[in-house]
């Protein structure tokens, strides 16, 4: 069967007028990276989130900014880090790699995510710090993580890679934490040209380390220049904050992304309720198929950057449907985020065991279906009608 609904990999089609931007910006950004769009952006981004000014900074991927974060941490050998299992492997490793020992956390079957309570339960006298990840789009239960935290004094961090603009009594998704990432992959709701991301940083202390960190360990002079070419353009120096000193590395975002990531915040949240009202829709349109569970949310807390749901009945009914759904319609529904503690990856590693019963079954019985901001009418007409008569034969 030919796909005619792909899972696709770009989720958004960009305006007339963010073309234009993205055009401008290619005529007349000085230098192409570091420069006044970056700043802009930064700016505007971190007014969005409602967080301090010099909070925010560019990344040239989601995945760059956990790196950040991770040597922000300070981990000391044997010190861990919670995290749920069900989540993609770039909120996990960056943490192993300097330093942490993973510790996984189960998530709530309903909402997909953490909870405080979970949390609590992987709790050890060694945990340091806390990952929460704000999954499919829907913002964890904060305020109560925050608390927990707050109690244990525990770092939190926020990956806030698929929730931008998700937000709890208006309150962002990815301003409650000590840090918090954000990714403009192509696959998400506000995407910068294929890759991008953004690091928040609570710690006025700590964030000044970022440029530094992100841009080679390159700062200026601490003395006044009598020429402006010696001894150099400019100096490089070792990040050190507490004793604590961070070799930097190259995570810089171009000036042309900027652009346009700046741009597209304008929208985002015209993109966000319109995901949201389009998956109220199709899940409304078949609640008389009870065996498919959806996660309802009809507030800004989901963004439904996915569209994902549970097939109750079992893994082998969820394998017919996709089946029976890619070969006779031709539309072409995936299963995500395997456990971590079930790659080979983290078996390897020797962080294989895990006591996560919910994220397992949800692996296990999960559909995610296409669901890119560009899809048009017809083509959610096609899916709802393909899933209704699949769900009617299968029955």
């Amino acid at each position: 069967m030919e796909t005619k609904i792909n899972f696709s990999g770009r989720s958004i089609q960009y305006t007339e007028d963010e073309i234009a931007c993205v055009v401008q910006a290619m005529r007349d950004a000085e230098p192409l990276t570091q420069g006044r769009y970056m700043r802009a952006f930064e700016e505007k981004f971190a007014t969005y989130q409602g967080v301090a000014k010099n909070s925010c900074y560019t990344t040239c991927n989601g995945c760059a900014a956990l790196e950040m974060s991770a040597q922000l941490c300070d981990f000391n050998p044997g010190d861990e880090f919670v995290i749920p299992s069900h989540t993609f492997t770039a909120s996990c490793y960056p943490y192993i790699k300097h330093g942490g020992r993973p510790v996984f956390a189960d998530i709530d079957l309903k909402t997909r995510v953490v909870t405080a309570k979970t949390i609590e339960a992987a709790l050890t006298p060694k945990t340091k710090v806390v990952v929460v990840v704000h999954l499919y789009g829907f913002a964890a239960d904060m305020p109560e993580i925050v608390d927990l935290c707050r109690q244990k004094n525990l770092l939190l961090i926020e990956d806030t890679a698929q929730a931008i603009g998700a937000a709890i009594d208006g309150q962002k998704a990815g301003s409650f934490g000590d840090h918090a990432i954000f990714s403009f992959h192509s696959h998400k709701n506000l995407t910068t040209l294929g890759e991008g991301g953004m690091l928040y940083v609570k710690d006025e202390h700590k964030a000044k380390l970022v440029p530094l960190l992100r841009h080679n360990g390159h700062c200026p002079y601490n003395f006044d220049q009598e020429d402006y070419w010696k001894p150099a353009m400019g100096n490089v120096d070792l990040p050190s904050y507490n004793d604590r000193t961070y070799l930097p590395s190259n995570y810089s975002l171009g000036e042309i992304e900027c652009a346009l990531g700046a741009k597209m915040l304008d929208r985002i949240d015209q993109i966000n309720a319109e995901k949201r009202a389009r998956a109220l829709k199709f899940i409304d349109a078949l609640s008389d198929f009870p065996e498919l569970e959806f996660h309802r949310v009809d507030t800004e807390r989901h963004n439904y950057h996915l569209l994902a749901c549970r097939m109750t009945s079992g893994p082998k009914k969820r394998d017919l449907f996709m089946r029976t759904i890619y070969e006779e319609y031709g539309v072409k529904c995936v299963v995500q985020y395997i456990p971590l503690h079930r790659y080979d990856f983290y078996q390897k590693l020797g962080f294989g065991t895990a006591n996560t019963p919910n994220a397992d079954l949800f692996f296990d019985t999960m559909i995610s279906f296409p669901f890119q901001h560009w899809m048009g009418e017809d083509d959610l007409a096609y899916l709802l009608d393909a899933t209704r008569s699949v769900m009617k034969k299968i029955s």
